[in-house]
C-alpha cells in the first residue's frame, strides 16, 4: 500500500491535529471512511474472511496485518496487505508485503479476476508462517512467496479491515466523489493459529453483534488517504460487518446488507493442495463444486455447501458438520455430531435431547431425555421429576436414575435419588422418546437458522 502510515498515528499532526489515542472528531476532510482493527495482536496463522467490495475509482476496500507503532520513527515496519481497487468496476487486487526501517521495501502484485468483487461476496485467505506468506481467493492460492521479506515479519500483528480514498491517480485511479457513499460488507473472519506446522481454528466472529472486546473502530487518517476513519463508519448489520466511504454529515450505513448467497458461517481452516482448478481451492477441487471440495472439501465441501464447513459437509448441512460435524444435520449440524440431531446439538450428544442430543447430555443421557440434563420424566443420573441422577427427561439421566424425586417413574433402572441434579454422568438412553419434542425443537432451529441466513 502506497501510504506514509497504515493508520496515521503521527502523521495526522500535519491533518488537523488527528493521533492515536485523540477523540473521535475527525473533521479535517470532507470525505469520512471506516477502519476495524483488532485490540490483539497475533503472529503466524490463517486468516479467512468472507468479503464484498466496494466499486469506485480511487477508493480501496481491504484487509491487511500491521504491527502496530510502525509508523512511528525508528520503527521497523511490518504489513501485509489484501486490498481491492475500486477502479474499472473492481476487477482487480493486490497483494503486498511492506517491511523496512526508514526506506521501506514493498512487493506488490496486483491481480485480476473475470468479474467484479463487488457484485458479490468471495472468500479470501491470508496465510502467515515463520517460512512463506500466501494470499488465496475462493479457495485458490492466488500468489506465495518464501524468503526475503517473509523474514522480516518476525513480530505479532493487528488484524484490520479498511475503505479509504487515495490520492494517487496513477496507482488507485482519479478519486471519483460521485460514486459515494460506497461499503465494504464483511460476513465473517475466522483465526486459525499456526501450531506444529499446522493451522488450528481459534475463534471466528459472524458479526452478529459488535465484539467491543475484540475490535476497535479508528478515529484518525493518513496523507495519502482523501478521507477520514470515522467511528461512526463501522457499522455491525445484520450479522454484517459494514465499512462506509461517504461524503461528511452521511456517516453511518441505514439500508439493506446484500445477502451472501454463498456463504456459510466459518471458514476451511487452510488448504491441503496446490490451489489449482482440480486441487485444494479450485473449481472441482477442495473449495470448488464438485471434487474435493465439490461433494467434499469445500465446495459442496471444505467450508461449501455440501462439503466440510459448509450446508452438506463438515461443518455444513448433511456432512460431517451438516449432516455430519459443525453442520445442520451434522456433527455440530442438525443431525450429526454437535448438531440437532447429533453429538453436542439439540438432539445430540452434549445437547438438547441427545446424549447431548439424542444421544449423551442432551434430551437423552444429560438432556431432556438422556443423562445428565435437565428433564421431567425418567431417566437415570437425571434431575427428572421421576429419575435420579443427572437430570434429563427420557435418556440416563432423564429417564434414569437421581432426578428431583429420585426416580418417581420407575423405568427399571433402580432410581435411588443419589447425586440428585448431576448433570456429569452419561449413558444410553433407557426409556422413552423425545421424538415429538425433537420435531418441535428441529422446526424451530431450522427456522431461526433460515432466519440468521437471510432466507
Amino acid at each position: 500500500m502506497r501510504r506514509t502510515s497504515a493508520v496515521g498515528l503521527a502523521v495526522g499532526l500535519a491533518l488537523g491535529g488527528i493521533v492515536l489515542g485523540a477523540p473521535s472528531r475527525v473533521c479535517a476532510k470532507p470525505y469520512k471512511g471506516g477502519e476495524l482493527y483488532s485490540s490483539q495482536t497475533y503472529q503466524y496463522g490463517r486468516i479467512e474472511m468472507r468479503m464484498r467490495m466496494a466499486r469506485g475509482s480511487g477508493l480501496l476496500s481491504t484487509f491487511f496485518t500491521y504491527k502496530n507503532g510502525s509508523e512511528l520513527d525508528g520503527t521497523f515496519w511490518e504489513e501485509i496487505d489484501i486490498e481491492v481497487f475500486g477502479k474499472d468496476d473492481a476487477t482487480a487486487w493486490q497483494s503486498n508485503i511492506i517491511t523496512g526501517l526508514g526506506t521501506r521495501t514493498t512487493s506488490e502484485q496486483v491481480h485480476t479476476h473475470p468479474f467484479s468483487l463487488a457484485d458479490d461476496y468471495h472468500t479470501y485467505a491470508l496465510e502467515w508462517t515463520p517460512d512463506y506468506v500466501a494470499w488465496e481467493l475462493d479457495g485458490s492460492v492466488v500468489r506465495q512467496t518464501t524468503g526475503g521479506q517473509v523474514s522480516d515479519l518476525t513480530n505479532p500483528q493487528s488484524l484490520r479491515f479498511n475503505i479509504w480514498a487515495a490520492n494517487d491517480a496513477g496507482w488507485v485511479g482519479a478519486f471519483d466523489a460521485g460514486a459515494l457513499p460506497q461499503y465494504q460488507y464483511v460476513n465473517w473472519i475466522s483465526y486459525y493459529r499456526y501450531e506444529g506446522g499446522q493451522f488450528v481454528h481459534e475463534w471466528t466472529d459472524d458479526f452478529d453483534s459488535f465484539d467491543a472486546g475484540r475490535w476497535r473502530r479508528a478515529n484518525w487518517t493518513f496523507a495519502e488517504n482523501l478521507a477520514d476513519f470515522d467511528p461512526n463508519n463501522v457499522v455491525v448489520h445484520d450479522g454484517t460487518l459494514i465499512l462506509a466511504l461517504t461524503r461528511e454529515g452521511q456517516t453511518g450505513f441505514s439500508g439493506t446488507v446484500p445477502v451472501d448467497s454463498g456463504g456459510n458461517t466459518g471458514g476451511t481452516g487452510g488448504t491441503t493442495g496446490s490451489g489449482g482448478d482440480t486441487g485444494v481451492g479450485g473449481d472441482p477441487g477442495s473449495g470448488g463444486d464438485p471434487g474435493s471440495g465439490g461433494a467434499g472439501l469445500g465446495g459442496s465441501g471444505v467450508g461449501g455447501d455440501l462439503g466440510v464447513g459448509g450446508d452438506l459437509g463438515v461443518g455444513g448441512a448433511v456432512g460431517i458438520g451438516g449432516s455430519g460435524s459443525g453442520g445442520d444435520p451434522g456433527s455440530g449440524g442438525l443431525v450429526g455430531s454437535g448438531g440437532l440431531v447429533g453429538s453436542g446439538g439439540l438432539l445430540g450428544s452434549g445437547g438438547e435431547l441427545g446424549s447431548g442430543g439424542t444421544g449423551t447430555g442432551g434430551l437423552a443421557t444429560g438432556g431432556a431425555s438422556g443423562s445428565g440434563g435437565a428433564g421431567i420424566v425418567t431417566g437415570s443420573g437425571g434431575s427428572t421429576l421421576t429419575a435420579s441422577g443427572g437430570g434429563a427427561l427420557i435418556g440416563t439421566g432423564g429417564v434414569g436414575t437421581a432426578g428431583l424425586s429420585g426416580g418417581a417413574l420407575d423405568d427399571g433402572s433402580g432410581a435411588t435419588g443419589e447425586d440428585e441434579g448431576c448433570a456429569c454422568r452419561s449413558g444410553r438412553r433407557s426409556g422413552g422418546s423425545p421424538l415429538p419434542a425433537a420435531l418441535l425443537l428441529l422446526a424451530a432451529l431450522m427456522g431461526r437458522r433460515r432466519f440468521q441466513n437471510g432466507v
